[in-house]
């Protein structure tokens, strides 16, 4: 899995974990990805939860 969303393209974004004496250390965010069935066939697409939500993978 590419952890992409199929419909809007959201990938996962880094940055920096900053600890209490603000040190920082490398990190990424992933996107909330769900596994969802399309109607026309029985594929599976990864779609974001904001693009379930906004109905644009149906």
């Amino acid at each position: 899995m590419a952890r992409i969303c199929s419909i809007c393209g959201k990938g996962p974004r880094s940055g920096f974990r900053v600890s209490h004496s603000h040190r920082k250390s490398k990190r990424r965010w992933l996107p909330n990805l769900q596994s969802v069935r399309l109607k026309k066939g029985e594929r599976r697409i990864y779609v974001c939860a904001e693009c379930i939500k906004s109905f644009k993978f149906s």
